[in-house]
């Protein structure tokens, strides 16, 4: 069994990581942590601790904070970095750090069951030791890219799939292209695509609402509430 430290700010949040982690076969939460001290305690208490899913705002220090100092004391866990924290700056220190993955918040749990199937991969590669070859090489590299969410047409982010339904989850009715735009920062154009999509799949429930002049306004509401 894989052992998984969760590491989230929200215990809330940490509850669902783990269940998640549960769900997803040779994975086992060996503890949760929902601070940066309570983190590196538990990393030097766990008798066997082989990945972190480490979000990155903690109250008391950041998550890259905590990769820096687990390497200071000679620690090599494994780390993928699960996080609301999206700009490049970020994303691009957790790699310098070692981070194996970096997985933005929200996110379904397919994204997740995706990078978590993706390291037992590279683990699996990386136990049979010796020498490698260019493509052995190549094939522990190529088992770090986790596939895209299933169900997903390509050029479909599951991050902004997972933003889109959460909103329509959250309101108290229908809503327009622009009214998700707003609420989720993307675009109106990417809005729409996606709400389409979730029409389109049955996820999502379309109705007009028609005023005085003009073109009835499109408006979206999550097909159920399960």
């Amino acid at each position: 069994m894989i052992e998984v430290l969760v590491v989230d700010d929200d215990t809330r949040v940490a509850r669902v990581n783990a269940a998640y982690v549960e769900k997803v076969p040779g994975f086992h939460v060996a503890g949760e942590a929902h601070g940066a001290l309570e983190a590196l305690d538990a990393v030097e208490r766990l008798p066997r601790l082989d990945l972190i899913l480490l979000d990155h705002y903690l109250p008391d220090r950041t998550g890259l904070e905590v990769v820096r100092e687990m390497r200071r004391r000679g620690r090599q866990t494994d780390v993928i970095m699960v996080t609301a924290a999206r700009d490049v700056s970020t994303v691009q220190a957790a790699m310098r750090q070692g981070a194996l993955q970096y997985l933005v918040k929200p996110f379904a749990f397919a994204g997740l069951r995706a990078k978590l199937e993706a390291y037992a991969e590279l683990r699996r590669t990386l136990d049979g030791g010796g020498e490698a070859e260019q493509a052995e090489v190549d094939r522990i590299f190529g088992a770090l890219s986790a596939p895209s969410e299933p169900g997903l047409p390509k050029g479909h982010s599951p991050t902004t799939a997972e933003l889109v339904r959460q909103c329509l989850l959250k309101a108290d009715g229908p809503l327009s292209a622009q009214e998700i735009a707003e609420r989720t920062g993307v675009s109106r154009q990417t809005a729409q695509r996606y709400l389409k999509l979730l029409e389109r799949t049955g996820r999502a429930v379309l109705t007009l609402k028609y005023g005085e002049a003009g073109r009835p306004e499109h408006r979206y509401a999550w097909a159920t509430r399960t």
